[in-house]
């Protein structure tokens, strides 16, 4: 008990704690605009709601600028002790505030009654191309996902099946939904925390990029032939998933709900990709197409995996 309380008189002391009890408390205005607005405070900072993404914004590289607990979510701060003593203690702020004020600025039904304010920074290109892990580089590229469910669930699978990295930007027909508003921070289950994500580049730009760094770009269409092109269905120029030699560099790019990738840039990719489905099946959720091409591209990138049998060989490009 008397360490218990030394611990959380040093953390009161550490982090300077308030009780708002006004919703024109600046700090409730930030929170307000963050969660519900979707959009970052004049410090930069965007809101994270819910236990579990509070726990991933402290496990984060980011800095976590303040902590918000109502009444009934001040059980959760017992939880989050030993982050909340590791969290860099000049700028965090823990503030409390009634349940009603915070359901006032919280973006669920049905709130946990905790949300934090994170600073975040979106990865430069060179983090991209250069996994600190040593890896090959294996990308995700959403052009034009609107959809905040679909944006969260793409990056949550490809965080799960190994991608070092993710994109995010407009395809010129749409632009794609913020990685760090709280709906897609919520379907991502805090992937958008921990992986790194290059967040608002131009298309032709991130292209060219790629190109010069060796990357190989793979996009991913509902249609046997490119948009516009004359190859046959046979062409090797649209595979199937396995089809694909996933250990070299690569970058999978996945375009809008409604209408896709635009059609000059399927052209301009080294190779389109199309996961088979039965007949009479129109296409797939965009997030579910992605998730079996990352798969595959996991179950190759696997230790071990060049010594697999994977059935017909797979094709590099040149």
């Amino acid at each position: 008990m008397a360490t218990a309380g030394k611990a959380a008189s040093a953390r009161k002391a550490a982090a300077p704690s308030a009780l708002i009890i006004s919703r024109e408390n600046r700090w409730l205005k930030d929170f307000r605009l963050a969660l519900r607005g979707g959009v970052a405070t004049t410090s930069g900072c965007v809101g994270v709601e819910g236990l579990h993404l509070v726990e991933e914004a402290l496990h984060s590289d980011f800095m976590v600028e303040a902590v918000l607990a109502s009444v009934s979510g001040e059980r959760h701060l017992e939880r989050l002790a030993t982050l909340l003593d590791r969290a860099d203690r000049s700028s965090l702020r823990i503030l409390h505030t009634t349940d009603r004020l915070f359901a006032g600025i919280a973006d669920t039904e049905s709130p946990q009654g905790i949300a934090a304010l994170v600073r975040v920074r979106t990865a430069s290109f060179d983090d991209l191309a250069r996994p600190p892990s040593g890896s090959a580089p294996f990308l995700a590229v959403l052009a034009g996902v609107q959809d905040p469910g679909n944006v969260g669930t793409i990056l949550r699978t490809a965080e799960a099946f190994g991608a070092t990295g993710a994109a995010t930007c407009a395809s010129g027909v749409s632009g794609s939904a913020n990685p760090f508003s709280p709906k897609v921070m919520r379907a991502s289950a805090g992937a958008t925390l921990r992986l790194p994500i290059l967040h608002g580049v131009g298309l032709p730009v991130l292209l060219a990029q790629l190109r010069v760094s060796g990357i190989k770009t793979f996009a991913a269409v509902a249609h046997a032939v490119p948009a516009g092109s004359a190859a046959p269905a046979s062409s090797s120029h649209v595979l199937s998933p396995w089809e694909v030699d996933w250990q070299q560099p690569a970058a999978v790019l996945v375009g809008n709900e409604g209408s896709g990738l635009p059609g000059d840039l399927e052209r301009s990719a080294d190779a389109c990709i199309r996961v088979p489905i039965a007949a009479g099946v129109e296409s797939l959720n965009v997030a579910i197409a992605a998730a079996l091409i990352f798969y595959e591209a996991s179950r190759q990138r696997l230790p071990g995996a060049a010594s697999v049998e994977r059935g017909t060989a797979t094709r590099g490009l040149p």
